[in-house]
């Protein structure tokens, strides 16, 4: 394995920014994010449930500096067809969210849990889809193989972490929902590729809590 490793101090500072990695109420009681931040109108009821899920924000240790690894959804799935994600899913009864991110990343990507490290959770993500996403953040060193699960994921990349945490890179776009109501959302585009929705939404998240911004 490679030895290549981020600085100890890095990996303190982002970590003191993030929840430790504790079990935590699924819904109440924590500050969260949502698909609904940037557009007015009403909230979903309060009292819907919602499925609880993580995904994973994988550090990648490069020698130009960290990467985050980044996926393209089958165009053969239901939902969000091929759209940019990060990997992850539903949690499994009794499983915390770190586990749940874990699994899934190597279900998704073969992803081996040797190569990961976890050091905190970012902000919670409400998606308009009903789920309730618990970000965790890893680094993980170089030297990993990663094969795409042709059910789940087309293609398997990397964008510069620099990249994603540069608020210049932010933009929001605008869509009409099918129901006709108007949906804004954070985009970044990096190498023709359109990060969006709920992914963009998560990365932002983890911009605010590295670098102090807060929405009002």
């Amino acid at each position: 394995m490679n030895a290549l490793s981020a600085p100890a101090d890095l990996r303190t500072w982002i970590g003191e920014h993030l929840d430790p990695l504790e079990d935590r109420p699924a819904v109440d009681g924590f500050t969260r994010r949502s698909d609904f931040d940037l557009s007015p109108g009403p909230w979903p009821d309060a009292a819907t449930a919602l499925t609880p899920a993580s995904v994973l924000i994988a550090l990648v240790e490069r020698e130009a500096g960290l990467s985050v690894i980044l996926t393209r959804r089958s165009d053969t799935l239901r939902r969000h067809t091929g759209q940019i994600a990060l990997p992850g899913g539903r949690r499994d009864p009794g499983e915390t969210p770190w586990r749940t991110a874990v699994r899934e990343a190597h279900e998704e990507i073969g992803l081996h849990p040797d190569y990961v490290s976890l050091v905190g959770l970012s902000t919670p993500y409400q998606t308009g889809t009903g789920y309730l996403i618990t970000p965790v953040v890893g680094f993980v060193l170089p030297g990993f193989k990663l094969t795409a699960n042709p059910d789940e994921v087309a293609d398997i990349f990397e964008t510069p972490f620099g990249f994603l945490m540069d608020p210049s890179n932010h933009e929001e776009h605008e869509r009409e929902l099918p129901t006709g109501e108007m949906r804004r959302f954070y985009a970044m585009t990096h190498a023709d590729r359109v990060i969006w929705g709920a992914t963009a939404g998560i990365l932002r998240a983890l911009y605010d809590r590295l670098y102090g911004a807060a929405l009002a």
